[in-house]
């Protein structure tokens, strides 16, 4: 599916631009929305023949793999919404050491992303209340991921949509990352 035509997108995630292809540039703070708001926008798109795809993650210390996987998410429908972990989730997660970057300013940078439509925080510490309210068509998820445990995986495939599991980029992991910085500090 290509873009959508005037008036049937929600304004907060419409790309309208010229003949050519270009895009206007989005507010990025628009971007970034409570799950009642990104649900009600994803109805109204769904309503217009959108394909709806969900990903997540901590999205902590951008890199290439996050890139490479929201670029693949973004192609395979028509709105991309991303669910970011709040601080609390990434600390029960990961440890009292991250998140590295506060949920406000990963949502902001995961929003100045054109191919991001939309940006919701959640605080649990899985994604099953988004997945469940926003009903995607395509999930998106690393290929680290192994089939079979990915979190709402029962939900899309119930109502005929599938799960999609992006290859990752070799050498492109947060946790990588940061021991690699706090190697290089403490020596």
């Amino acid at each position: 599916m290509g873009e959508w035509g005037r008036g049937s997108m929600p304004a907060e995630c419409s790309r309208s631009g010229s003949r050519s292809g270009s895009r206007a540039p989005r507010d990025p703070r628009r971007k970034m929305t409570s799950l009642r708001s990104a649900a009600a926008a994803v109805a109204r798109a769904r309503r217009g023949g959108a394909r709806i795809v969900v990903t997540n993650g901590v999205f902590d210390l951008m890199h290439a793999g996050h890139a490479m996987l929201l670029d693949r998410a973004r192609r395979l429908g028509d709105l991309l919404v991303v669910a970011v972990n709040s601080d609390a989730s990434v600390r029960r997660l990961k440890g009292p050491g991250r998140p590295i970057l506060g949920q406000a300013r990963r949502a902001r940078l995961l929003a100045a992303l054109e191919a991001v439509d939309l940006v919701v925080i959640f605080g649990e510490d899985t994604p099953i209340r988004v997945i469940r309210a926003l009903q995607p068509d395509v999930l998106v998820k690393g290929g680290d991921w192994k089939a079979g445990t990915i979190v709402g995986q029962d939900v899309v495939e119930r109502r005929g949509g599938r799960v999609v599991r992006v290859p990752v980029l070799e050498g492109s992991s947060t946790t990588a990352l940061v021991s690699r910085i706090r190697r290089r500090k403490s020596s």
